[in-house]
């Protein structure tokens, strides 16, 4: 299918680097980190830079240095053993060795953070700071999903329309803030979806897009939560906003400087910040 050109940059906090993209999808089929499938996670990386491109989605060049290693380690461990120029010291040795000692310390570290942001959190509910103004904060909360697994999750939704037989017969022209209302109106009526239910009406590479760029501004207002009940369960979004704001208010330009519009031709609009 031809590739859709959206001069439309998105940036968001939550991107993390090719590190939490190789463990996520280590976790993802249940990989040994220490025998790790060198052919299968570059083609599932690939994978996933394909479709961080075709979304426009920002991420440094990290991610391109990662996806030249794994090409070099996974063509290292293609050649024959006699083939290979090795030295006496180097012979014998595994190419994926240097990667996983870097995956292992970059786990730990993770891990290590995460208590620490824990300890954080149960010490600032223990000891909260007292205020005569107390304004309500409402935040966005993704439990337990990250980036990646909204992109794993619209990979399955992509290959899933891509196997349907449909036949356009006029143009539509697509906004993402059409989409935006869309959704605020599915949420006014039941609290919580699932992330799959938001392309139940998608029958195109084009109808995804938009609404996954309408999900991510979504996240950027702060009007939605999303999280993840099981590791790699069905991922479910909700709404942070009382039912009775109504999609006008959900959607109104005022509210954000979200996108303006998307067509055929591509979407125009502001980034993320």
């Amino acid at each position: 299918m031809e590739q859709i050109e959206i001069p439309y940059e998105v940036k968001l906090d939550a991107f993390t680097g090719p590190l939490d993209l190789l463990l996520h999808l280590i976790r993802k089929h249940e990989i040994d980190i220490y025998d790790i499938p060198v052919s299968l996670i570059t083609q599932q990386y690939l994978e996933y830079l394909q479709l961080m491109k075709e979304l426009n989605l920002s991420f440094a060049g990290e991610f391109l240095v990662m996806a030249a290693t794994l090409i070099q380690i996974k063509s290292r461990m293609l050649l024959p053993q006699e083939a290979e120029s090795l030295s006496e010291e180097e012979e014998g040795e595994d190419p994926r060795s240097e990667l996983v000692r870097r995956l292992v310390e970059y786990q730990q570290f993770k891990e290590v953070a995460g208590q620490l942001s824990d300890r954080e959190k149960f010490w600032r509910d223990m000891f909260k700071r007292e205020s005569q103004h107390v304004a309500p904060v409402r935040e966005v909360l993704m439990d337990e999903v990250s980036m990646f697994d909204l992109l794993g999750a619209l990979q399955e939704v992509v290959i899933r329309t891509e196997t349907q037989v449909v036949v356009n017969i006029t143009p539509e022209t697509l906004t993402v803030q059409d989409r935006i209302n869309l959704i605020v109106e599915r949420l006014e009526s039941n609290p919580s979806i699932t992330f799959t239910e938001l392309f139940d009406d998608a029958t195109t590479r084009l109808d995804i897009i938009v609404t996954f760029l309408a999900l991510l501004e979504l996240v950027r207002m702060k009007l939605i939560r999303i999280f993840q009940g099981d590791l790699f369960g069905p991922i479910r979004i909700s709404r942070t906003f009382l039912a009775e704001a109504g999609v006008e208010e959900a959607g109104s330009p005022k509210e954000s400087d979200g996108p303006d519009s998307m067509n055929h031709g591509g979407v125009k609009g502001n980034g993320y910040h």
